[in-house]
């Protein structure tokens, strides 16, 4: 086969998944949404079964389920007639995904599910299948032609399967109004949960706790005095007007710049006249992705965090994004 056929038969492939999940759109009608409400009302958990490459759909479709807020677990249907049914409980919706809906272990499960009175839902070509006839809600996704050159190896069909299950799952999610704090409490770790941290929850320095804060209308020596007390030290100390507003920031090069010098009256100066003037700052409920792409802009090591009248809540340093592996997260554009 020459590189330019085998390029062609590539697009080919490419070509026909697309349309297989283009054709899904036909599924999406009165019985979807009856499948999606069956899941939302849901008051135990989702269950997905399937075998081979539909059981490797189920599976993903449960993973996306759990991780966008409705409780989801994966059956092989082939483990479900060999003890493992015992994990479907009162309350659960159980969901079978199924191609042809003729598979033994698939018509075996559906039975056991059936005197268990558990409402199914299925994914499967046609109603008329095994499967379809004795599910509640059927999505029919048709018959989809493989990809495969020999018309065998399903493909296109665990392709447009993939999509719909998407589709369905993320339908819930948008009814349930899942919103990004949700979404970060299910990912605690790895990028994406690392993405939605806010500010708030990253900063180590607080308010009333630990936060260096001092008046402008002192001198350097006394600012250092001021904030002295603090056991864990950052890298630098916040100023604030007379009305408690952020003014400025005076960092420890500012310090070190300032002793080098040999002034023997740098610590008597003012702080108004060496600190940082309109420092960059950041609100508490700013993605944390956020603080790490304004440190890394202006090169800073620090960053004041404000409340709406501009009052220093907190300050956020790059130790803090260091701790959450926040060096490689930018914010979404």
């Amino acid at each position: 086969m020459s590189q330019q056929t085998i390029s062609e038969f590539a697009r080919q492939v490419i070509q026909t998944e697309a349309a297989a999940v283009a054709a899904m759109s036909a599924a999406i009608g009165p019985a979807f949404e009856r499948a999606v409400r069956l899941i939302l009302d849901c008051k135990g958990s989702v269950l997905t079964s399937g075998i081979g490459k539909a059981g490797h759909v189920a599976r993903k479709l449960s993973a996306t389920l759990a991780s966008t807020g409705t409780p989801s677990h994966f059956l092989s249907a082939a483990d479900a007639v060999h003890g493992d049914l015992g994990s479907i409980r009162k309350g659960d919706v159980v969901l079978i995904l199924s191609s042809s809906g003729e598979s033994d272990e698939i018509l075996r499960l559906l039975s056991l599910v059936k005197k268990l009175d558990h409402p199914v839902i299925a994914m499967t070509a046609s109603a008329a299948t095994g499967l379809g006839r004795f599910a509640d809600v059927v999505l029919e996704m048709g018959t989809v032609q493989e990809a495969c050159p020999l018309g065998l190896a399903p493909s296109a069909s665990t392709t447009a399967m993939t999509a719909l299950a998407d589709a369905l799952a993320l339908s819930v999610m948008k009814l349930r109004k899942f919103t990004a704090e949700d979404f970060a409490l299910f990912h605690p770790a790895g990028q994406l949960g690392r993405k939605l941290i806010r500010v708030k929850e990253a900063m180590t320095f607080r308010r009333g706790e630990n936060l260096p804060v001092a008046s402008d209308q002192l001198s350097v020596g006394q600012v250092l005095h001021e904030v002295s007390h603090i056991k864990r030290r950052s890298g630098a100390v916040i100023l604030v007007d007379k009305d408690g507003k952020l003014s400025g920031i005076f960092s420890d090069g500012d310090l070190r710049r300032l002793v080098t010098d040999d002034d023997v009256s740098a610590l008597r100066r003012p702080i108004a006249q060496v600190m940082t003037q309109h420092p960059k700052r950041i609100a508490a409920t700013a993605l944390a992705a956020e603080a790490m792409a304004l440190m890394r802009q202006h090169r800073i090591d620090e960053l004041p965090v404000v409340d709406e009248q501009d009052r220093p809540v907190g300050l956020i340093d790059v130790q803090d994004l260091v701790v959450l592996k926040m060096l490689d997260v930018e914010p979404d554009s």
